[in-house]
């Protein structure tokens, strides 16, 4: 048996200008682009990972009334949780982001666990981590 991830649903507060984040900042794809208002959605992938998509949509998006305002005012305080990508060039990507305009959290930097990393929001909000994989990922030993 196989199992992987197919989609990862990402809330955010505008369409329009999220997807500008995730496609020009980002370089994904856009696969779909469907509905409309609050039934609207757009699907986002890569080639580098052909069977995974990130979903945008906003927080009344096939909610509730209550389910959306909840889910909008986790979104507004920026409490939602985060996103992580993985990039074979950290330096480029965070440069290319930074360009695009996002707030920077974190300017690229070494983890004690492995990782080169850095973090920015996106327009609603969302923390997103954007993360290299170290060369001396085989070196490092776990602490457990």
């Amino acid at each position: 048996m196989t199992i992987a991830l197919q989609y990862c649903h990402i809330t955010v507060s505008d369409l329009d200008e999220s997807l500008a984040f995730y496609r020009d900042a980002l370089g994904l794809e856009v696969r779909q682009d469907v509905g409309s208002g609050v039934s609207r959605w757009i699907t986002l992938g890569s080639d580098t990972q052909p069977g995974l998509e990130f979903v945008l949509s906003v927080p009344h998006a096939g909610r509730t009334r209550s389910e959306g305002d909840a889910l909008q005012d986790l979104l507004t305080q920026g409490i939602l949780p985060m996103i992580v990508f993985s990039t074979d060039d950290l330096d480029e990507t965070f440069e290319r982001v930074r360009a695009w305009g996002a707030e920077v959290l974190q300017e690229p930097i070494e983890r004690p666990w492995g990782p080169r990393d850095s973090a920015f929001r996106d327009p609603s909000g969302n923390m997103v981590r954007i993360q290299q994989p170290s060369k001396n990922m085989e070196q490092i030993i776990p602490f457990w």
